[in-house]
């Protein structure tokens, strides 16, 4: 029952913090932060969607006769989820500087968010060139 509180909080019509005033506190920080992320990772998946109906395109004008490597899409879509599992690992680390403190939250979020902004720009240069 005590960790149903959190999620109440989380699931209520005004959000516990206003981010623009409220990062005095720990808590404030740590949900400010995963506010970002959630910004960062909805603008990758709508870069992602453009990148892979453009790869897809590719796949469908490429004459592949004499190539038997994976297509655009098919290579997209493995490194997407190496990427996926660097992120997730690699900022899971950079939390490990306050593991278990109230400052890993932060940090992961901070990671996740920078790499996720990175990633995003890595697939708008894609569809680019």
């Amino acid at each position: 029952m005590i960790m149903l509180i959190p999620l109440l909080l989380l699931a209520s019509a005004e959000p516990p913090y206003d981010c623009e005033i409220d990062q005095m506190t720990q808590q404030g920080m740590n949900y400010c932060a995963y506010q970002d992320y959630l910004v960062a990772d909805a603008k990758l998946n709508a870069q992602w969607s453009k990148t892979a109906t453009v790869m897809k395109q590719r796949d469908a004008d490429f004459d592949s006769e004499y190539d038997d490597r994976p297509g655009y899409f098919d290579t997209l879509l493995a490194a997407q989820r190496a990427w996926i599992a660097y992120r997730d690992t690699q900022c899971a680390s950079e939390g490990y500087y306050a593991r278990g403190g109230s400052l890993e939250p932060l940090l992961v979020s901070t990671c996740k968010t920078k790499l996720t902004e990175d990633r995003t720009e890595q697939l708008r240069f894609l569809i680019e060139q």
